[in-house]
């Protein structure tokens, strides 16, 4: 390590994934790339993980571990260990998916061709059943590029998002000299606490790596899966992202009507998603309620302005979308019961027919 500073700092937030730390770790401590810390914050977890933490911070020099005494979220979890971060490059990667064993040798290698403020890297949605068994992948990639002005980057960033890549935090390597040089954190807030990151701190970077490679593995289990659970405030929460996107794109003087589309397809999603969820018991909706609830969500500004722009990529997308452009409320009523119904009787092949949307 050159100078007492390693080139990356991995800051690892731990909380109840008693059965998936080992690899998780393992997957890092095998690296071909060797130049790096690994920063343990324990969240106070009732499990196993803090002796398991322990043991990892006294069996490799190269490991440090922190416990909060008290449970504080995945975001402030996530800025403890950024506080005491002493790599070039700071990655932030959740403590039950892991990742190739040349996953940061190509990062490395990347940034000796171009010094980026951020490398953007592909990854592998591994979808488990209820009895946490393996059920398919998806591979999520974008093609190599090298961008070294901010009219690249900024250009770059809706297609991003459109693949689901813009939006995470653990598939970014971030320039931590730069990161604290704007002196961003992660805030706590449910579900979108990447996205509102990633807006800050690319607000006005000049370059980026974005490599076609999936090595990282992504875990989404059908039983603990945040996404998986009850959120009441869901579709608060993704209007305020599309709102960020909007409002960026907005301040950079590229919101076009491609960019418009681009994100009239995303918030379509995300409005038939709370449509589904809306059926769920726990949202308390009956039918008038839900019919309420669409007839409010189509007085917002945000749908006024970028709905009429939406265009379908596919036979799925083009219904919504129609249904959503010609104020059907009871029509898109009914869409959010069958995407309800499939969603809970078939998860698994509600995942695929969602990843392929």
């Amino acid at each position: 390590m050159e100078n007492n500073r390693p080139f990356f700092s991995i800051v690892m937030p731990i909380y109840n994934v008693e059965k998936h730390l080992q690899q998780a770790v393992e997957s890092v401590l095998q690296q071909t790339f060797q130049d790096y810390e690994i920063i343990l914050v324990d969240d106070c977890s009732p499990d196993k993980c803090p002796k398991m933490c322990d043991e990892y911070a006294q069996k490799y020099e190269r490991v440090q571990v922190i416990h909060h005494k008290e449970n504080q979220g995945l975001s402030y979890t996530r800025n403890t260990g950024m506080a005491v971060a002493k790599g070039k490059y700071i990655w932030f990667m959740d403590s039950d998916d892991y990742v190739d064993a040349n996953l940061l040798e190509k990062v490395y290698f990347s940034l000796q061709k171009n010094q980026a403020e951020v490398v953007v890297i592909g990854l592998v949605e591994e979808y488990y059943d209820h009895n946490d068994e393996l059920h398919h992948t998806e591979v999520v990639c974008h093609k190599e590029k090298f961008l070294c002005s901010k009219d690249e980057v900024r250009a770059e960033i809706m297609d991003l998002e459109k693949e689901t890549l813009y939006g995470y935090a653990w598939n970014k390597f971030y320039c931590l000299d730069y990161l604290r040089k704007i002196g961003i954190q992660f805030e706590k807030i449910t579900l979108i606490e990447d996205i509102l990151f990633n807006v800050q701190y690319c607000m006005d970077i000049q370059s980026m790596n974005i490599l076609n490679l999936p090595a990282y593995h992504y875990n989404k289990r059908m039983d603990n899966s945040l996404t998986a659970k009850f959120v009441p405030d869901y579709y608060e929460l993704h209007r305020r992202r599309i709102e960020l996107l909007y409002e960026q794109h907005k301040f950079w003087g590229i919101c076009t009507e491609e960019k418009k589309a681009a994100m009239a397809a995303l918030y379509t999603r995300y409005i038939f998603s709370a449509l589904q969820r809306n059926c769920d018991k726990r949202a308390k909706m009956n039918r008038q309620a839900r019919v309420n609830w669409i007839n409010r969500v189509m007085q917002e500004d945000i749908y006024k302005e970028i709905i009429p722009y939406g265009k379908g990529d596919s036979k799925v997308m083009k219904i919504m979308l129609q249904l959503l452009k010609a104020r059907k409320q009871k029509s898109c009523i009914m869409l959010g019961r069958v995407i309800y119904i499939v969603k809970n009787k078939l998860p698994m092949f509600f995942a695929k027919v969602k990843q392929k949307r």
